[in-house]
């Protein structure tokens, strides 16, 4: 990619990032419980949630690696991007019309969003192999997440402010407000898509007079090859066992920690507000990692963020306050962008470039799959002890493993094994 190009490539993860932190994080759920899903009864609310998640990861990890597969023989990732793209653009802007009671419209929308969201990041994050040459994927990979801490921070300030100003603002309700920014989160997502459309470039590959089922039929096969392919790369393999865990333990971290902060009797406010600390630590300081990592290594910067997360997760076993809880906040903005960027970076170095497609795919695959382990490691231990502070401690098992199966890993030999499949 030349410049222009990766200015469009980084300001895709500025434009979805608003879906992260707004629909995902911060501002849906709370409207999810407190108005979509008002008339359930019990903890209705709270599991239908969860169930709205589980099938959104659920599709998501089936459709993944069959578009990417197809992606890459037809060399069309910014077409399936674009498609992904206008799909969880329009599930938020129809989201403004879930109102009281329409907790199962919500649902569909935010499955559909979700499934915008993961597949197109699922292209996005292949073209780093595609067009980023590897002793610089580190250092874009790590700009990429500073712009969507950036974007998605910048956005949620905005959201929160109409929400809690709705009528200084001249909204009629705090729920109209609600739904506004629902559609500004839309409206922001397909604006700030237009330069990687436009900017980035992909070479269209010509498989003669093939029709579109002739073309899905090559995808099916291609992720059959890659599954026994794999066999090739024995690093990557166990990189990925590495990964499973150690992303499992980062993403449970990032989806429990409301629910565990408002668990032990942590104000809404301050758990947003710190979830805006977090954004704004992690812009600089994921460009800061990433830096560091061309300096130092990309592993060994990956090891010393996972230790981070060992601290965090024991520290949070010991929180009881909205202080404490706002420092946590900021050591997490330290090390969840820079180990996000450069674990993506080291599995690009590690997929032949012929295959991104698919193996970013399969990476969304398995770990949508493997991300189920998380959180139910921390439900059955919450529920076993009836301790939500013990089940969050019962995490540091998932980066120990992590860190003990990255030790193993050897990435110049696997950059080797990559680069000598040039398959197309």
């Amino acid at each position: 990619m030349d410049q222009r190009a990766l200015r469009g490539w980084k300001m895709y993860d500025w434009a979805n990032s608003a879906f992260a932190t707004t629909m995902m994080a911060a501002v849906l759920p709370v409207y999810y419980s407190d108005v979509a899903a008002i008339h359930l009864a019990g903890n209705r609310a709270e599991t239908y949630w969860g169930y709205t998640q589980s099938i959104a990861m659920l599709l998501v990890a089936i459709l993944s690696p069959i578009l990417g597969a197809i992606a890459d023989y037809t060399g069309s990732k910014l077409r399936f991007l674009s498609i992904f793209m206008m799909t969880g653009v329009l599930s938020c802007v129809f989201m403004a019309f879930a109102g009281d009671g329409d907790w199962l419209l919500a649902s569909i929308l935010m499955v559909i969003g979700s499934i915008g969201y993961s597949g197109g990041n699922t292209f996005y994050d292949s073209m780093l192999a595609d067009g980023v040459p590897q002793g610089q994927r580190d250092r874009v990979s790590a700009q990429g997440y500073a712009y969507g801490y950036a974007g998605g921070g910048l956005l949620l300030l905005v959201n929160v402010i109409m929400i809690e100003k709705w009528e200084m603002l001249g909204f009629p309700s705090k729920t109209f407000a609600t739904q506004m920014v629902f559609i500004t989160v839309g409206i922001w997502w397909l604006l700030f898509s237009i330069p990687i459309l436009r900017w980035v470039k992909e070479s269209r590959k010509d498989h003669g007079q093939s029709g579109p089922v002739e073309v899905v039929r090559t995808g099916f096969v291609r992720i059959r090859q890659t599954f026994s392919m794999l066999k090739k790369y024995p690093e990557l393999l166990k990189y990925m066992l590495a990964f499973w865990f150690f992303n499992d333990g980062i993403n449970t971290v990032i989806v429990m920690a409301t629910i565990y902060g408002a668990g032990i009797g942590i104000e809404t406010s301050d758990l947003i507000i710190a979830l805006l600390i977090t954004q704004f630590v992690g812009w600089p300081c994921t460009i800061l990692f990433g830096k560091l990592a061309g300096r130092f290594g990309s592993k060994k910067m990956l090891y010393y963020a996972l230790m981070i997360y060992v601290v965090i997760v024991g520290l949070g076993f010991f929180m009881t306050s909205a202080l404490h809880f706002y420092a946590l906040a900021i050591m997490v903005g330290f090390v969840q962008g820079g180990s996000q960027s450069v674990a993506r970076s080291i599995y690009a170095d590690l997929v032949p470039p012929a295959r991104s497609g698919e193996f970013f795919g399969f990476l969304s695959l398995s770990s949508k799959f493997s991300s189920f382990a998380g959180p139910l490691v921390f439900s059955v231990v919450g529920t076993i002890t009836g301790s939500s502070r013990i089940a969050i401690l019962s995490l540091v098992a998932f980066f120990l493993i992590g860190i003990a199966l990255l030790w193993k890993v050897n990435l110049e030999k696997g950059a080797r094994e990559a680069a000598e499949d040039l398959t197309a």
